[in-house]
Protein backbone atom coordinates (compact mmCIF):
# COMPACT_ATOMS: atom_id res chain seq x y z
CA UNK A 1 0.00 0.00 0.00
CA UNK A 2 1.39 3.38 -1.02
CA UNK A 3 1.17 6.27 1.43
CA UNK A 4 1.58 10.05 0.96
CA UNK A 5 4.73 10.81 -1.13
CA UNK A 6 5.00 7.20 -2.33
CA UNK A 7 1.97 7.73 -4.61
CA UNK A 8 3.32 8.35 -8.12
CA UNK A 9 0.07 8.95 -10.06
CA UNK A 10 -0.62 12.49 -11.28
CA UNK A 11 -4.32 12.42 -10.48
CA UNK A 12 -6.19 10.41 -7.86
CA UNK A 13 -9.81 9.90 -6.84
CA UNK A 14 -9.96 11.09 -3.24
CA UNK A 15 -12.33 9.61 -0.66
CA UNK A 16 -12.69 11.34 2.71
CA UNK A 17 -12.24 9.55 6.06
CA UNK A 18 -16.03 9.22 6.46
CA UNK A 19 -16.42 7.65 2.99
CA UNK A 20 -17.65 10.64 0.94
CA UNK A 21 -16.04 11.09 -2.46
CA UNK A 22 -14.21 14.38 -2.90
CA UNK A 23 -13.63 13.75 -6.62
CA UNK A 24 -10.58 13.52 -8.89
CA UNK A 25 -7.75 15.90 -8.04
CA UNK A 26 -4.03 16.27 -8.55
CA UNK A 27 -1.90 14.24 -6.12
CA UNK A 28 -0.22 17.42 -4.78
CA UNK A 29 -3.62 18.93 -3.89
CA UNK A 30 -4.74 15.69 -2.24
CA UNK A 31 -1.52 15.57 -0.16
CA UNK A 32 -2.01 19.20 0.94
CA UNK A 33 -5.63 18.40 1.91
CA UNK A 34 -4.46 15.37 3.91
CA UNK A 35 -1.83 17.43 5.75
CA UNK A 36 -4.42 20.11 6.61
CA UNK A 37 -6.67 17.44 8.15
CA UNK A 38 -3.65 15.85 9.89
CA UNK A 39 -4.30 12.55 8.05
CA UNK A 40 -2.43 10.38 5.55
CA UNK A 41 -3.26 9.88 1.89
CA UNK A 42 -3.42 6.11 1.38
CA UNK A 43 -3.73 4.44 -2.03
CA UNK A 44 -6.43 1.80 -1.43
CA UNK A 45 -7.02 0.79 -5.09
CA UNK A 46 -3.82 1.27 -7.12
CA UNK A 47 -5.19 -0.68 -10.10
CA UNK A 48 -8.15 1.66 -10.70
CA UNK A 49 -8.11 4.48 -13.26
CA UNK A 50 -7.50 6.94 -11.63
CA UNK A 51 -6.13 5.29 -8.47
CA UNK A 52 -8.43 5.59 -5.44
CA UNK A 53 -6.88 7.23 -2.38
CA UNK A 54 -8.43 7.61 1.05
CA UNK A 55 -7.73 10.14 3.77
CA UNK A 56 -7.07 8.19 6.97
CA UNK A 57 -4.75 7.77 9.93
CA UNK A 58 -2.40 5.15 8.45
CA UNK A 59 -0.84 4.14 11.79
CA UNK A 60 -4.29 3.47 13.24
CA UNK A 61 -5.28 1.56 10.08
CA UNK A 62 -2.18 -0.68 10.32
CA UNK A 63 -2.88 -1.34 14.01
CA UNK A 64 -6.52 -2.29 13.30
CA UNK A 65 -5.40 -4.56 10.46
CA UNK A 66 -2.87 -6.40 12.64
CA UNK A 67 -5.54 -6.77 15.33
CA UNK A 68 -7.94 -8.38 12.80
CA UNK A 69 -5.16 -10.69 11.58
CA UNK A 70 -4.41 -11.79 15.16
CA UNK A 71 -8.09 -12.56 15.78
CA UNK A 72 -8.28 -14.58 12.56
CA UNK A 73 -5.18 -16.56 13.57
CA UNK A 74 -6.73 -17.35 16.97
CA UNK A 75 -9.79 -18.84 15.31
CA UNK A 76 -7.75 -21.11 13.02
CA UNK A 77 -7.70 -24.74 14.09
CA UNK A 78 -4.38 -26.45 13.50
CA UNK A 79 -4.63 -30.18 12.96
CA UNK A 80 -1.82 -32.24 14.33
CA UNK A 81 -1.01 -35.79 13.34
CA UNK A 82 -0.85 -38.29 16.20
CA UNK A 83 0.77 -41.65 15.58
CA UNK A 84 -0.26 -45.12 16.73
CA UNK A 85 2.37 -47.82 16.27
CA UNK A 86 1.38 -51.48 16.01
CA UNK A 87 3.15 -54.76 15.35
CA UNK A 88 1.70 -57.53 13.14
CA UNK A 89 1.49 -60.01 16.03
CA UNK A 90 -0.22 -57.61 18.49
CA UNK A 91 -2.37 -59.10 21.25
CA UNK A 92 -6.13 -58.36 21.23
CA UNK A 93 -6.07 -56.35 24.47
CA UNK A 94 -3.14 -54.24 23.27
CA UNK A 95 -4.99 -53.65 20.01
CA UNK A 96 -8.07 -52.49 21.95
CA UNK A 97 -5.93 -50.05 23.98
CA UNK A 98 -4.41 -48.61 20.78
CA UNK A 99 -7.89 -48.30 19.23
CA UNK A 100 -9.08 -46.43 22.33
CA UNK A 101 -6.18 -43.97 21.99
CA UNK A 102 -7.01 -43.52 18.31
CA UNK A 103 -10.63 -42.77 19.23
CA UNK A 104 -9.48 -40.08 21.68
CA UNK A 105 -7.18 -38.49 19.09
CA UNK A 106 -9.97 -38.38 16.48
CA UNK A 107 -12.46 -36.94 18.99
CA UNK A 108 -9.97 -34.14 19.73
CA UNK A 109 -9.86 -33.31 16.00
CA UNK A 110 -6.38 -34.70 15.34
CA UNK A 111 -5.43 -36.91 12.41
CA UNK A 112 -4.15 -40.38 13.26
CA UNK A 113 -1.24 -42.03 11.47
CA UNK A 114 -1.39 -45.79 11.96
CA UNK A 115 2.00 -47.45 11.52
CA UNK A 116 2.39 -51.23 11.48
CA UNK A 117 6.08 -51.99 11.97
CA UNK A 118 7.64 -55.16 10.60
CA UNK A 119 10.69 -56.89 12.07
CA UNK A 120 12.72 -59.61 10.47
CA UNK A 121 10.69 -62.05 8.40
CA UNK A 122 7.34 -60.53 9.34
CA UNK A 123 7.61 -58.42 6.19
CA UNK A 124 6.81 -61.51 4.10
CA UNK A 125 3.20 -61.34 5.44
CA UNK A 126 1.87 -57.86 4.56
CA UNK A 127 -1.71 -59.26 4.51
CA UNK A 128 -1.61 -59.45 8.33
CA UNK A 129 -0.84 -55.72 8.53
CA UNK A 130 -3.57 -55.01 5.93
CA UNK A 131 -6.09 -56.86 8.12
CA UNK A 132 -4.95 -54.93 11.22
CA UNK A 133 -5.34 -51.58 9.45
CA UNK A 134 -8.75 -52.57 8.07
CA UNK A 135 -9.92 -53.74 11.53
CA UNK A 136 -8.74 -50.51 13.16
CA UNK A 137 -10.45 -48.42 10.48
CA UNK A 138 -13.69 -50.35 11.07
CA UNK A 139 -13.43 -49.93 14.86
CA UNK A 140 -12.92 -46.16 14.47
CA UNK A 141 -15.46 -45.68 11.64
CA UNK A 142 -17.81 -43.71 13.94
CA UNK A 143 -15.06 -41.17 14.74
CA UNK A 144 -12.95 -40.91 11.59
CA UNK A 145 -12.56 -41.78 7.94
CA UNK A 146 -9.63 -43.26 6.04
CA UNK A 147 -7.80 -40.38 4.38
CA UNK A 148 -4.95 -42.49 3.01
CA UNK A 149 -5.46 -46.26 2.72
CA UNK A 150 -2.84 -48.68 4.07
CA UNK A 151 0.33 -48.67 1.95
CA UNK A 152 3.66 -50.29 2.49
CA UNK A 153 6.61 -47.92 2.86
CA UNK A 154 9.83 -49.75 3.52
CA UNK A 155 9.53 -51.88 6.67
CA UNK A 156 6.28 -50.15 7.71
CA UNK A 157 2.69 -50.12 6.56
CA UNK A 158 1.09 -46.70 6.97
CA UNK A 159 -2.55 -45.57 6.98
CA UNK A 160 -3.91 -42.12 7.84
CA UNK A 161 -7.31 -41.49 9.44
CA UNK A 162 -8.87 -38.04 9.67
CA UNK A 163 -11.67 -37.00 12.04
CA UNK A 164 -15.25 -36.91 10.80
CA UNK A 165 -16.57 -33.37 10.46
CA UNK A 166 -19.67 -32.90 12.58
Amino acid sequence: MFVNEQIKAREVLVVDADGTQLGVMKTDEALTLAQEKKLDLVNVAPGAKPPVCRLMDYGKHKYEQSKRDREARKKQKTTTIKEIKLRPNIDQHDFDVKAKRGKKFLENGDKVKVTVMFRGREITHPEIAQRLCKKLAEDLADYGVVEKPARQEGRNMIMILSPKSH
